[in-house]
């Protein structure tokens, strides 16, 4: 309750709010400079929103030598670390590692099941965002269909960015935050297999038909996940 109370109290300042929301879509470190740039706000300022940010495990620092022999810039980047505010506590985390372990606990028709209420839970994810807008789906264009994609992988906390070729046929994206990132670091054939097909899914809702390829996992290392989704409208 008290890191709660910290944290709450932390974003409980608008300047600093917006900074953490900047620093999570931009997917890459920042100085003190360019935040105080970026909010028109003194360099001091700056620093202390962004010590306020990592005095809670919020962002996280490392200091890079300039090369020109002058002080050490300090690079800030998100913390790895799960920041959850519930009231009261509950533990999410918990229960999805104990669901995964019983599915699992199922053999192959476990993992089957798994994947294929993945890909269903992708679908309606996307039905849900055309019945917002009361779209039809059969009358929607490329772009149009991947906008909607776009806004639901961002509603989802996937921070996604997407490039499609000049013919549409192709579509480049990746995902540089994992929302299944806890459970896949001790699943991660599984969880990737599930998200994969929940992506699959998403893009199945839209598209008359849907080839996608993996690219580069995070779990293994890379900065994202990345695919190549290759479509037909």
């Amino acid at each position: 309750m008290e890191q709660t109370l910290k944290i709450t109290n932390v974003l409980s300042d608008p300047t600093r709010y917006y900074i953490y929301q900047f620093i999570t879509k931009i997917h890459k470190e920042v100085t003190v400079q360019e935040i105080a740039e970026k909010f028109n706000i003194h360099p001091n300022v700056a620093r202390l929103h962004l010590s306020k940010l990592e005095d809670v495990s919020m962002l996280v620092s490392s200091t890079q030598k300039t090369g020109k022999g002058g002080r050490p810039s300090r690079l800030y980047r998100l913390s790895e670390d799960v920041i959850q505010l519930h009231f009261p506590y509950r533990d999410y985390q918990l229960l999805s590692k104990i669901a995964m372990q019983t599915m699992l606990s199922l053999g192959e028709a476990g993992k089957q099941a798994l994947y294929e209420t993945g890909k269903k839970f992708g679908q309606e994810l996307i039905e849900q965002e055309l019945n917002r807008f009361s779209q039809n789906d059969e009358t929607l264009s490329f772009d149009q269909k991947l906008n909607i994609i776009k806004t639901a992988a961002t509603m989802s906390g996937f921070y996604p960015e997407f490039e499609a070729n000049q013919e549409k046929t192709k579509i480049y994206f990746q995902i540089f935050n994992c929302p299944f990132k806890e459970v896949a670091l001790d699943h991660t054939e599984s969880v990737c297999n599930m998200h994969f097909e929940y992506l699959k899914g998403m893009f199945e809702a839209v598209f008359n038909s849907i080839e996608l390829e993996e690219k580069e996992n995070m779990i293994s290392g890379c900065e994202s996940c990345s695919y190549q989704a290759l479509v037909t409208i």
